[in-house]
């Protein structure tokens, strides 16, 4: 039977749900095809596999925050839904592009900035959107539901991915990338909601007021700026990591694309099992203890991700990355939840949009440290410094006022004078 406030009594979040399922599998799918691709057939260096990656996430860099202030002006149901179907034109061009034999890194470099562009607008809409549908009472319980999709479209498709390219090729992983995004963007239009602008801007409120307002937000609420770091570093780390695996398991060991599909796929059941235990233990041991101890037993782990080797040592990395994505899991429910509770619904947006920029502004530093490091160190040094990363990063959040939270907080808070914080009486 469903709680009084759970999001699967909402019609509207049901096929939300399911659209977010077919864009999933098909996005995981494309991560692990399009390094393989340029790897295996365009002979892509450690230094160009992570400028490609980088470029997937520079789009957060350059044009993250004013989408932010922008979203906030939209009608969010109709920003997600055109970027689907953008990002389908755009992976679909890849396969095409390889049957005829003119696949070349520019065109992989340019599809990579715009999908880039197009998943800044889905994101920041789609986290903005989410509590419009579900009201603040279910948040927690759908954003668990939300990563504990995530996490098994990561499963099944890196895995799937991997093997699909292993047994055919690597365009008809994309094939079904492409098709993934055009059955979101369409499945869509049968929410009747369509999360309404919370804000009209004018010439009165410039966008850059705006902006700067939502960047405020977040630099003076100690929680938000926590959290922000915290998953900044994480970011980081995995970034670090996530980049050089192709190269380490297809060149550096020789092992098949299958291989590599399960390793990431065992991130994936890390941030499912993590994302379902979120909850529950949150409720027995206290909202931020519960952040506080996830880190400080989980995150370590992350030291035994650069022990990747052929052999036993391929299983102790495996656990180091089960572990440390487990952790990533609990913070993506807690965390985001926590955020969503501390802004007014008319900040969504902005506040969205600005921890993305840092978050994905932290992957894209990550990927281009990994291209360098990579290229001028070795492979294993820069996985080296990502499992360095992944250990500590809980150590923002470790420290801040989050440790003392039992619940999460009834409403947005603003700050006031000597920077006492008080309930905002508009939620």
């Amino acid at each position: 039977m469903s709680q009084p406030h759970s999001p699967w009594r909402i019609a509207d979040f049901r096929t939300l749900f399911t659209a977010a399922a077919l864009s999933e599998l098909g996005t995981n799918m494309g991560y692990v095809a399009i390094p393989l691709i340029a790897v295996a057939a365009l002979d892509a260096s450690p230094g160009q596999v992570g400028a490609l990656a980088a470029l997937g996430t520079v789009a957060f860099l350059l044009i993250g925050l004013p989408v932010g202030a922008w979203v906030d002006r939209m009608r969010r149901r109709r920003v997600m839904m055109f970027a689907d179907l953008i990002r389908a034109a755009l992976i679909a061009s890849i396969p095409v592009a390889w049957w005829l034999d003119a696949l070349t890194l520019p065109q992989l470099y340019a599809v990579v900035l715009l999908n880039g562009c197009a998943t800044v607008f889905f994101d920041v809409g789609s986290q903005s959107f989410l509590p419009h549908l579900v009201g603040r009472e279910a948040l927690v319980s759908a954003n668990a539901a939300m990563v504990s999709l995530m996490a098994t479209a990561n499963i099944a498709g890196r895995s799937a991915g991997g093997f699909l390219i292993q047994l055919v090729a690597a365009p008809a992983a994309l094939v079904c990338t492409a098709v993934g995004y055009l059955a979101s963007g369409l499945g869509l239009t049968r929410i009747r909601a369509d999360g309404a602008p919370t804000t009209t801007g004018g010439p009165e409120r410039r966008l850059r007021t705006e902006i700067a307002d939502g960047l405020r937000h977040v630099g003076h609420t100690p929680e938000l700026r926590a959290l922000a770091a915290t998953a900044a570093l994480t970011n980081f780390g995995s970034q670090l990591v996530n980049v050089l695996l192709p190269v380490v398991f297809v060149r550096e060991l020789g092992l098949p694309a299958g291989a590599l599909g399960l390793y990431l796929a065992l991130g994936g059941l890390g941030i499912l099992v993590g994302a379902r235990c979120a909850r529950p233990i949150s409720g027995r041991l206290g909202f931020g203890r519960t952040l506080g101890l996830a880190g400080l037993c989980l995150a370590p782990a992350g030291l035994l991700i650069p022990l990747l080797d052929r052999g036993p040592w391929l299983v102790v990395a495996g656990l180091g990355w089960f572990l440390a994505t487990a952790k990533m899991g609990m913070d993506n429910v807690l965390g985001v939840s926590l955020r969503q509770r501390l802004t007014p619904d008319a900040m969504l947006g902005r506040m969205n949009a600005t921890f993305r920029c840092l978050l994905t502004g932290a992957s894209a530093i990550g990927a281009v440290a990994a291209a360098l490091i990579g290229q001028f160190a070795g492979v294993h040094a820069a996985i080296w410094v990502g499992g360095a990363c992944l250990s500590v990063g809980f150590l923002p959040v470790f420290c801040s006022p989050i440790r003392s939270l039992r619940s999460l907080p009834d409403g947005p808070t603003r700050m006031v004078a000597a920077g006492t914080r008080v309930l905002d009486p508009q939620n």
